[in-house]
């Protein structure tokens, strides 16, 4: 008996490394991101059962400033590359900023006639309420003020604008009947979910500043390895075909 206890006992020893070392990452990601990342994580997975791949969805620049402070990220996807540029900058990343996509924006509603809208179209007050992501921090936000001063409909939307915290959340007032009309991600758009719900209208993109979109490796996340895959992932075929049919304008492959 004492000798199988012992027996016993080597072996959770033996267990207990393994248990410690399992490899896992958590991931900062631009909230247009939400179904796409999704879908590629569980992809990602498949190959790679034993690894742990959590996600957390929002605003770019809020990601920026709290990895800043010491959020423990360990990749970083951002709307609008600008911000990881500046981590790197800091010193605060483990790899060189990634170019991963291009963003669009549209004009996405329930009303079944959503798909003739325009941007001058939201100067006419019975449209309602009209949803943008917040311009301080979310990109999509930002290019939304921009498109909407282009358009020169400004003055006659901005007291009937409604903000959310991230582009997401813009989606999600007029989802719940708080907005008419929102100005989001065609990558959310083209989600199953909210294209049950209604239709878009793409936003030229000459209207506003380019939505070019990047991430990088945190300084947290130097030494890990799964990291480094999940990075590499980013770049296989299938998970390129996943973000075109979102919707994603994708850069070219770099040559090796």
């Amino acid at each position: 008996m004492p000798l199988c206890r012992s027996l016993l006992l080597f072996c959770l020893l033996l267990c207990q490394p393994l248990t410690a070392a399992a490899a896992s990452i958590t991931i900062a990601a631009a909230s247009d991101l939400k179904f796409a990342m999704d879908e590629v994580i569980a992809a990602f997975k498949q190959r790679h059962p034993g690894d742990q791949v959590e996600v957390v969805y929002g605003s770019s620049g809020k990601f920026q400033t709290q990895i800043r402070l010491g959020a423990p990220y360990d990749l970083y996807f951002s709307a609008d590359i600008a911000y990881p540029r500046a981590l790197a900058e800091a010193g605060l990343a483990a790899s060189p900023v990634t170019p991963y996509a291009h963003g669009r924006l549209v004009l996405w509603s329930t009303r079944p006639d959503s798909r003739t809208l325009t941007l001058a179209s939201l100067a006419d007050p019975a449209i309602g309420r009209i949803a943008i992501a917040n311009p301080r921090h979310a990109p999509y936000g930002k290019r939304a003020v921009e498109a909407l001063q282009a358009a020169g409909v400004w003055s006659r939307v901005e007291a009937r604008l409604v903000q959310g915290e991230s582009v997401s959340h813009a989606a999600q007032f007029v989802q719940s009947g708080n907005a008419q009309v929102g100005i989001i991600a065609l990558a959310l758009a083209l989600s199953p979910e909210l294209a049950r719900q209604g239709g878009y209208q793409l936003i030229p993109d000459s209207l506003h500043a380019p939505l070019e979109q990047g991430f990088i490796i945190t300084r947290r996340a130097a030494g890990n390895a799964l990291a480094r895959r999940f990075a590499a992932h980013m770049q296989a075929d299938d998970t390129r075909a996943l973000m075109q049919r979102y919707g994603f304008v994708l850069p070219e492959r770099e040559r090796r």
